[in-house]
């Protein structure tokens, strides 16, 4: 074609094919750019919400709601698809996971902590709930037995949920001691409610001392005004234990 135009014309074009080519390695640079920058954000979502599962320890529940302030919807959601195809955390249901316990014993991941899969659900959907009363028994450790249910009371609806060999059941209920700040506060008074008031002796009041930390104790003393006169009795008597 080039046979046709002067010599000017053809420097000219020449030219004109040079800044077009100029114009699409300026377009290929800005694309790599944008991905190298979009990836680079990516992997600082992912390490934030890395440190975040670390701090909380083993056995903690979460889900995506939990790192919403990090990230958007689809950073967060890539960056936990990421950690469960790296091995970092586990899948408990849809949309819920878990920083796996390990059992050195055994030498494999250890089932889901219930009782963190159930906190990580009432977070998730904005439920109020508490253990019932059998439930807190369990968990302080009041209760040898593993129970094949772990039942919460919830101002959200009734819903059964498998999670390995147990059931994870939530019952709507009108929850009388939802006013507690602290999630102890709730648990001991359901175990010491399950228990009744005569059942409380000095070796039930070590296990329970033992079960939580001393600073928790104090904190459960103001917490727990409005639970039964005889429960907030035996919670200030625990509390003065680890004074004196």
């Amino acid at each position: 074609m080039y046979a046709f135009l002067s010599h000017d014309a053809m420097i000219a074009a020449v030219e004109e094919m040079r800044g077009l080519a100029d114009q699409k390695n300026s377009q290929i640079k800005r694309v790599f750019c944008e991905k190298k920058g979009y990836t680079s954000f990516m992997q600082s979502v992912e390490n934030k919400i890395v440190s975040r599962i670390y701090g909380n320890q083993r056995g903690w529940s979460f889900s995506k709601n939990d790192f919403m302030d990090l990230g958007g919807d689809a950073l967060v959601r890539k960056a936990l698809s990421s950690l469960e195809a790296k091995g970092t955390i586990r899948r408990v249901l849809r949309g819920l996971y878990d920083y796996p316990r390990f059992s050195k014993l055994l030498n494999e991941p250890m089932g889901p902590d219930i009782d963190q899969v159930a906190q990580a659900f009432a977070r998730k959907h904005g439920w109020r709930i508490q253990p019932s009363e059998n439930t807190a028994l369990n968990l302080l450790g009041l209760s040898t037995q593993v129970p094949v249910q772990a039942v919460y009371l919830s101002d959200g609806p009734g819903k059964i949920y498998e999670i390995g060999t147990r059931q994870l059941i939530f019952k709507k209920r009108a929850l009388k001691e939802s006013g507690f700040k602290h999630c102890e506060s709730e648990l001991v008074v359901q175990a010491l409610k399950a228990l009744g008031r005569d059942r409380i002796d000095s070796e039930l009041r070590r296990k329970l001392s033992e079960a939580l930390p001393a600073a928790t104790w104090k904190k459960m003393v103001r917490d727990t005004k409005t639970a039964p006169a005889w429960v907030h009795d035996v919670i200030r008597t625990i509390a003065a234990q680890h004074i004196s």
